[in-house]
């Protein structure tokens, strides 16, 4: 008898099944994201794969976690956003943009895992000659490490159960089919049941995984985004491939801490790391001019220092343009309309423009403070000193309320030679910071009269 099948629209960006096509996705809100895929109907009253006496629940205090140990990557900068290394049988997802370095740096942290682990690199994109390529350049080279040119599911899992390695990275997820499906490959039935065999996989066998996942332009159909829910961490490359630097940030981790990036150069021998990303963000900054402020945000545990630029023009349009590169626009809209209603700034007429310097994106609201410190510095036209960082969040009411982590901050800007530093009165600190002098503000507008009086006679 043959299995009976239905049809269902599934939305690439959350997942979520409809009985008919719409144009916008009623659980995400996001727009020409539903996909046609073919599912079977369950079958009822056959007998369940698992037989019902053999589950036994086990109390909490008697399970072994001595087994979940961690090993290195090789990359320090990599270890940190993991969590402190890989874990033994964990599913990892590195998403990310064609062309930004994805596979470079898989193929090169198997130089580190083959020293004492078997690593079997599986690519559906490439051949092994290509791969031998591209790891001569790397300088990886060991017996260890060997490479498979295979899309089929069914063969790569057989093979990995019966010779099972220590880590298996997967290279890409998109080329990836199972004979058990009937669409093409790259298809979000395909993607989902591959994940599903790696991530079986992965917990009865111990293998470590790590599986590459491309994004679209559209963010559709390749996008990683249905798998989230289905791995253990997600990674995403960050940056712009015509910028040397690349940022990979942790977005989920069942085994550490979220939101921790980690900073590398891509050069002609591969990724390397960056460990003062701060001073990379910083390099070729103009000093004491109108129209810049740089500020110190927190990613994960990380401080790190960022310029954020500002230009107002008279507008040309019968409406005033407001444009963010960096930073939330609708953000930046709010602080523009405190800076008119609360600090008597005439932006009405005027364009706006905000960047974020290096192609960095700030998610942390802290950034708040120095955004209008440039915005006021350049439509006033009165330079902002150089060695000057700002922190603070801006309310609607112009009020500057208090930030989390604020001495982490202020020991990073000590660090790297900063003479002031701009903070919430709100914040408390528990200690003296010698180097640096910490000037407390209320308010938008009395950090403003603050820079322009002069920072050397602050108290």
């Amino acid at each position: 008898m043959a299995t009976k099948s239905k049809t269902v629209f599934v939305c690439s960006n959350c997942g979520n099944e409809t009985a008919k096509w719409v144009g916008k996705c009623y659980a995400c809100g996001e727009w020409n994201t539903l996909v046609e895929q073919t599912v079977a109907l369950p079958s009822f009253g056959k007998t369940p794969t698992t037989p019902i006496n053999s589950i036994k629940p086990v109390p909490i205090n008697s399970v072994d976690i001595s087994t979940e140990i961690r090993f290195s990557t090789g990359m320090a900068e990599l270890d940190r956003v993991l969590g402190g290394g890989a874990v033994l049988g964990s599913l990892t997802l590195v998403g990310g943009d064609p062309g930004i370095g994805k596979s470079t740096l898989l193929l090169q942290i198997c130089d580190s895992f083959c020293r004492e682990r078997t690593c079997y690199y599986v690519s559906g994109e490439e051949s092994k000659s290509q791969i031998k390529l591209r790891a001569d350049r790397l300088g990886v080279s060991s017996d260890r490490l060997m490479l498979i040119s295979e899309t089929n599911m069914e063969s790569i899992v057989a093979l990995c159960t019966s010779n099972p390695p220590d880590v298996l990275i997967v290279d890409s997820i998109q080329t990836m089919t199972c004979g058990s499906v009937g669409s093409g490959a790259g298809s979000l039935s395909q993607i989902k049941e591959a994940t599903g065999m790696l991530m079986r996989l992965a917990k009865e066998n111990g293998i470590t995984v790590f599986i590459i996942g491309h994004v679209t332009k559209e963010g559709s159909l390749a996008g990683p985004k249905i798998l989230e829910h289905m791995v253990d961490t997600v990674l995403y490359f960050e940056g712009d491939k015509n910028l040397s630097f690349r940022i990979l940030r942790s977005i989920k981790n069942r085994f550490g801490s979220t939101n921790e990036i980690a900073v590398f150069d891509m050069s002609s021998k591969g990724l390397v790391e960056i460990d003062n990303p701060s001073k990379m963000f910083l390099d070729g900054r103009p000093k004491d001019v109108p129209g810049t402020c740089v500020t110190c945000v927190m990613e994960g545990t990380r401080p790190l220092l960022a310029e954020v630029q500002a230009l107002v023009t008279k507008t040309s349009y019968p409406a005033p343009r407001r444009m963010a590169s960096g930073v939330d626009y609708n953000r930046v809209v709010l602080l523009l309309a405190v800076l008119e209603q609360r600090a008597n700034y005439s932006l009405f007429s005027m364009d706006a423009y905000i960047n974020v310097v290096g192609g960095f994106r700030l998610t942390d609201n802290s950034v708040d403070l120095s955004i209008t410190l440039a915005v006021a510095s350049a439509m006033a036209d009165f330079e902002m000193p150089s060695e000057l960082i700002a922190v603070g969040e801006v309310g609607l009411s112009g009020e500057v309320r208090a930030v989390s982590y604020v001495e982490q901050r202020i020991s990073e800007a000590q660090r790297l030679g900063f003479r002031y530093i701009m903070i919430p009165s709100r914040n408390k600190l528990t200690r003296s910071f010698d180097g640096i002098k910490v000037i407390k503000v209320a308010s938008v507008s009395q950090a403003i009269y603050k820079v322009k009086n002069g920072l050397e006679n602050e108290k």
